[in-house]
């Protein structure tokens, strides 16, 4: 059997595949234990009634119940 040359197309084909599927390696970063801000995707039973009442003013609903959530729980600024 015999070994690739240096260079070869085999050898840069299999670089660069190497090269796309790795991960990258990042410097470790002291973990805050306050989480990122964003939204995170969570299932949540409402009543009907509730759900009805900020789906009838249209789209942005998801917002509403958010923004109602936030001032209940103090963190609205």
């Amino acid at each position: 059997m015999r070994t690739p040359r240096r260079g070869s197309a085999y050898d840069q084909a299999e670089a660069a595949f190497k090269s796309a599927t790795t991960k990258p390696e990042t410097a470790a970063s002291p973990k805050s234990s306050t989480p990122p801000e964003g939204k995170e995707l969570v299932s949540l039973r409402l009543d009907r009634a509730v759900l009805e009442h900020f789906q009838d003013e249209g789209p942005g609903w998801q917002e509403r119940i958010n923004e109602a959530l936030r001032k209940a729980a103090g963190l609205d600024d």
